[in-house]
């Protein structure tokens, strides 16, 4: 089965967990329009079974995934960089601007898209007051999610990634949690930190070309360029 085909089925397949007041899940598979944008850009990008390696997340935010279904990627990218149009107002997340950024310094979307593979800890968010909020930012909410994580990156992990290392978006909290769940399933050989795209965006914004080539250096490290 192509990769196309497996996300698809697995976004169309989630079940929401259930998580304690005032969380609330932000799951937008339930919206015609975001099936149609992530079948499209998964057809483009992902129609092959061509193994891959896998960056992990923490959960999609409001103003990227939360919104579009694919991850790390807003509106505006989605339509100016992927090529994909849709029908959502033109608002930018500062995470999805430093990880398309990285992407065309890698050597291009389609390049990168070809060998690494992006999820979450959590592949639904969630918000509470309107704003977004981490899985781990909550002792209760973390419980609540864990199994639910647990479950889908175990269905993920069952297609053609590269299990000798697995890329960590965060440098914090997720890591300390993904550590944990690899010391507990064994799912990889070693795991790379990566600074947070949004950490950066927020607080080292001026240093972003130093962020991104370290990007690229760990993906180097592991034999991962553009062809």
């Amino acid at each position: 089965m192509k990769w196309n085909e497996r996300v698809l089925n697995f976004i169309q397949q989630l079940q929401p967990p259930q998580v304690p007041p005032p969380y609330e899940v932000l799951y937008p598979f339930a919206d015609a329009d975001v099936l149609q944008a992530c079948r499209q850009f998964y057809k483009k990008y992902y129609a092959d079974a061509a193994p891959r390696y896998i960056m992990i997340g923490i959960n999609p935010g409001r103003l990227g995934a939360g919104i579009t279904g694919v991850p790390f990627t807003d509106p505006i990218r989605l339509k100016d960089s992927c090529g994909i149009a849709n029908p959502w107002p033109r608002k930018p997340e500062l995470s999805s601007i430093f990880m398309y950024e990285m992407m065309e310094a890698f050597g291009g979307v389609a390049a990168f898209y070809q060998q690494l593979y992006i999820s979450s800890i959590s592949p639904l968010g969630f918000v509470a007051d309107g704003k977004n909020v981490n899985y781990y930012d909550d002792r209760l909410l973390a419980e609540a999610v864990l199994p639910f994580a647990q479950q889908c990156l175990d269905t993920q992990l069952n297609w053609p990634v590269q299990r000798s290392v697995a890329f960590c978006i965060g440098e914090g909290k997720n890591l300390q949690y993904l550590q944990q769940l690899n010391q507990q399933h064994q799912w990889f050989n070693h795991i790379e930190a990566l600074p947070h795209p949004r950490f950066v965006m927020q607080y080292k914004r001026t240093q972003i070309d130093a962020y991104i080539d370290q990007y690229l250096q760990a993906f180097s490290r592991h034999g991962i360029a553009a062809s």
